[in-house]
């Protein structure tokens, strides 16, 4: 028998239509896998297979009326609330804490009668390249459980490459869902900001958080924009545009399809066996009549410090409110209100979210601010016209993901620095606000996936559907490469 867990979602669609699976049966299959592979990735935060099984056999009952995607499992990450379940960050300092509403993003799944099995780990608070930082667990690549899965939604990305879940939900900072797609080999994207309703996403840096699908294959990832993807009167940063049905995008035709690729991203410090596999990449582009082009984009050498003055400051601000008082964890001991907060914080915060507080509370403070945080707001801006003046010129810009595949557990989790020029290709997208896609495009002599970066306009998304989807029914990633759970 076929192993529901393998099926895309479109492919499981078809066969709910077709009346040759139940809803029950797929989240029973998903419910065994977990059980079967979590202890070796530790994907999972919170397990919620027995409330999907409930849901799954309501609609079941209700037959295929209740919706072209009802009956369909997902995963969540961990800082999106979920009424009724934990929604703890992977910190300690809401380890306790039950969600007493819906993030908007996860009314529409409920909408569509998607059902979560599941809260996934990510580095605490979204900060991180590597979901070392959890407060939880540390979670494994399943392509090698030696080696991250990137961060900060790394439990995310995992769980859809070991087939623990046929889809899920991440958020990117600062390419917090196209780095562990990335070093998972599955499909991320970063919409546009402002495209999707961030109310009820925990905050880490409010100007540039973003959710986001990570799927196994292209037409899913748009499957899952076209459903949480639109304006929300809740969230005062939601732009009402016009409702896109992201499928149509879906062609294999990339004529005349103008493609920039910025040489500044193939620089010092990228893998060669990276640029090799990008290179590759393009070459395919031209082959189906695509017009490539190099092109200066000279942004990256100003964004990684722009992006954590920013990250930074905001941070210090949204995190304020964790004092052992309003919300969080409370220490037990304590002489008086300010060892109350100290202490609070201190016990609660792991090191990475600490350093990220300090430094952001650093480029806020009187005689700091304009020396940093102000020029940062400035770069910003300079770095957006950068964007728009190959825009005019290109439909898409193509880059790295990463400047190398995943590295050991462990390897840098003592050297900030290494850890935050992970970030170096992907931080620029986000102070940018324009939307990214990491799409695997092969794999490094250790076997692990690299992923190629397609970036376009701002409310775009639908010619890097078109790229993606041309490139991967071209290519077929999937069919010869797959976790292997090497250890």
């Amino acid at each position: 028998m076929e192993d529901i867990t393998k099926l895309t979602v479109h492919e499981l669609v078809e066969k709910l239509d077709a009346k040759e699976l139940t809803s029950e049966e797929i989240v029973s299959a998903y419910a065994k896998r977990i059980e079967d592979k979590e202890k070796d990735v530790g994907a999972f935060v919170t397990v919620t297979t027995d409330k999907a099984l409930e849901k799954a056999k309501e609609v079941d009952k209700e037959g295929r009326e209740a919706g072209s995607l009802a009956g369909i499992p997902i995963g969540i990450k961990d800082n999106l609330n979920t009424l009724g379940d934990k929604t703890t960050c992977s910190s300690k300092m809401l380890e306790n804490y039950v969600s007493p509403y819906n993030a908007t993003v996860v009314e529409k799944l409920n909408d569509e009668k998607i059902m979560s099995l599941g809260k996934l780990n990510m580095d605490e608070f979204a900060m991180g390249s590597s979901t070392e930082n959890s407060a939880i667990k540390i979670t494994h690549n399943p392509w090698d459980l030696n080696r991250v899965p990137g961060g900060s939604s790394g439990g995310s990305a995992a769980a859809v490459a070991a087939d623990m879940v046929p889809w899920a939900l991440g958020s990117d900072t600062g390419g917090s869902i196209r780095e562990p797609s990335s070093f998972c080999g599955v499909v991320g994207l970063k919409p546009t900001y402002g495209l999707v309703s961030r109310y009820g996403l925990v905050a880490f840096a409010s100007s540039l958080d973003q959710i986001g699908p990570i799927t196994k294959d292209v037409r899913d990832n748009a499957m899952l924009l076209n459903v949480i993807a639109g304006h929300d009167d809740k969230d005062s940063t939601s732009y009402d545009v016009e409702k896109k049905d992201y499928t149509e995008a879906l062609k294999t035709d990339v004529k005349g399809l103008k493609i920039g690729v910025p040489k500044q991203f193939f620089g010092e410090g990228i893998n060669e066996e990276v640029k090799a596999k990008i290179k590759e990449a393009i070459e395919v582009y031209k082959e189906m009549g695509a017009e490539v082009e190099e092109c200066d984009l000279d942004v990256a050498k100003y964004s990684l410090a722009t992006y954590y003055i920013i990250a930074c400051a905001e941070a210090s601000s949204n995190l304020g409110r964790f004092d052992g008082i309003r919300y969080g964890y409370r220490a037990k001991n304590f002489k008086n209100l300010k060892e109350l907060y100290v202490n609070s914080r201190t016990e609660a915060f792991g090191p990475e979210v600490k350093r990220r507080i300090i430094l952001g509370t650093y480029v806020l403070s009187s005689g700091y601010y304009d020396a940093y945080y102000k020029k940062a707001q400035k770069v910003r801006t300079y770095v957006k016209e950068q964007f728009d003046k190959c825009f005019a010129k290109y439909d898409v810009l193509i880059t790295p993901v990463a400047p190398d595949t995943a590295f050991k557990i462990g390897e840098k989790v003592d050297d900030p620095m290494s850890m935050y020029l992970a970030d170096i290709c992907t931080v620029s997208i986000n102070i940018a606000s324009i939307p990214g896609m990491s799409l695997p495009c092969g794999v490094d002599s250790k076997g692990m996936p690299i992923g190629m970066q397609i970036l376009a306009d701002r409310f775009n998304e639908e010619k890097i559907y078109n790229a993606a989807y041309a490139y991967e029914q071209k290519t077929k990633f999937r069919d010869s490469h797959a976790a292997e759970f090497k250890n």
